[in-house]
């Protein structure tokens, strides 16, 4: 598992959002991210004052995403230079469904801070469930000019090229992520199941044995379906 920098534990907390609607991209992101609760994870904003995190961190234990929407907005009409609010806006809408509108409030994360992972991550990820993945591999593309090598932009990469049914491109962003991070269980997995629909079987079996070091559970998993492409 790769460090997640602490500035923006809020990604795992927008990710819930997806994993509550089961899908299985949404468990594979949850899955690399640290553990914790999201109230406990929300308390890390940087710029929000100690009476507002509070707020924030009450308003999420409730799911009263309607009233984390409204304070977001109070203090974004206050200052909308605070990318903090543009996060908040964007996980309340996420818990709301509305990726339409999450995705313009992680648009404005990436304007201020084109340097936090997180922005372009959640914003590709609003694409990617609104069935739109081709804006989702030009929003990854276009991080990866910042953010360079960064594992999870290339495993995200190859998710919204799986999307799209490109398969060996897919394949080669999962090897890119691991690269940088061949310990990134979920990229071996990932890239597993692309080789596969390569039709390249060898390489999905030199998966399984990548994971049985790092994850049995997902190497036996791969090693299954595997076995019934043979």
């Amino acid at each position: 598992m790769f460090p997640v920098p602490a500035a923006r534990r809020l990604i795992a907390i927008a990710l819930c959002g997806w994993l509550a609607a089961c899908t299985p991209q949404a468990a594979v992101l949850m899955s690399m991210l640290p553990a914790g609760t999201a109230s406990v994870l929300m308390s890390h904003l940087e710029r929000v004052e100690d009476t507002n995190r509070t707020k924030v961190a009450e308003l999420e234990a409730r799911g009263d995403w309607e009233g984390l929407l409204r304070l977001a907005d109070e203090n974004l009409a206050k200052d909308a230079s605070i990318t903090d609010w543009w996060m908040v806006a964007g996980y309340a809408n996420t818990r709301l469904e509305r990726h339409e509108r999450a995705a313009e409030c992680y648009g404005q994360v990436v304007r201020l801070e084109p340097d936090e992972p997180a922005g372009w991550h959640l914003l590709a990820q609003s694409y990617r469930e609104m069935k739109q993945p081709q804006r989702a591999v030009a929003v990854l593309e276009r991080a990866l000019l910042v953010l360079r090598d960064s594992p999870v932009t290339h495993f995200m990469l190859g998710e919204s090229y799986g999307d799209l049914g490109r398969f060996p491109a897919a394949a080669a962003a999962y090897r890119q992520a691991l690269r940088v991070a061949p310990k990134f269980a979920q990229a071996w997995y990932r890239l597993g199941h692309a080789e596969l629909q390569n039709g390249r079987v060898t390489e999905a079996e030199q998966a399984v044995r990548a994971l049985e070091q790092l994850d049995p559970q997902l190497a036996a998993a791969l090693a299954r379906a595997v076995g019934a492409r043979r």
